[in-house]
């Protein structure tokens, strides 16, 4: 794919070594995802929104949670795909390969109605997270009632808060029109361009 017609982000990335006092957070982000996504290379000019956004990730992706955390990363896929965030949709299938999603479980995410793959619970939940992605808010006290019946208050509150802190990040990486890094430019391209994705304003 050529990325040179596409457009530069709004504010561009600065350097990691731009803010020092971020080395462990940033240090931190690398090692859950491999890389220092140029969403917070964008927002280091505010250190302490650097700061609050790991610690609401690392709540939020927690390793002991009720909720699998593959599966928190479709969920994010999913409000994304809402959202229409194509940066986050890229980084969120990346991350759910990362962290134990099956690829071909990742190749059927578009089927997830249909394909064996998924439970009825998981169906149910990323019904829920399309729902809740959408503005206006689109979840019903139906939807809300099927997931009471196949998730606990406590993994329904794990999955809305990925969904929340997803609501923010969307909105900061579709507005600072922020580039995609190569890696989840090729998972987008592998398991999203079939159903109409693309790096579009997200790439370099």
């Amino acid at each position: 794919m050529d990325m040179t017609a596409k457009p530069s982000a709004r504010i561009e990335p600065l350097p990691p070594e731009t803010s020092p006092e971020l080395r462990d957070d940033f240090d931190a982000i690398a090692a859950n995802l491999g890389f220092i996504p140029n969403s917070v290379l964008i927002m280091q000019r505010k250190p302490k929104l650097v700061k609050a956004l790991r610690q609401m990730l690392a709540a939020v992706w927690e390793p002991g949670g009720e909720v699998d955390r593959g599966f928190k990363r479709l969920i994010a896929h999913f409000c994304s795909r809402a959202a229409g965030c194509r940066y986050c949709m890229a980084h969120t299938a990346g991350g759910a390969l990362l962290f134990g999603v099956e690829d071909r479980k990742l190749a059927a995410l578009w089927e997830y109605r249909t394909s064996p793959l998924y439970t009825e619970a998981e169906r149910v939940a990323l019904d829920f997270a399309l729902a809740a992605g959408s503005v206006p808010n689109e979840v019903s006290e139906d939807m809300f009632a099927a997931m009471r019946r196949h998730w606990s208050e406590g993994q329904i509150v794990e999955i809305v808060g990925v969904i929340a802190a997803f609501g923010f990040l969307n909105r900061w990486n579709d507005t600072m029109g922020t580039p995609l890094e190569q890696e989840p430019i090729h998972v987008g391209e592998k398991y999203l361009a079939a159903h109409g994705w693309n790096a579009g304003k997200h790439a370099r």
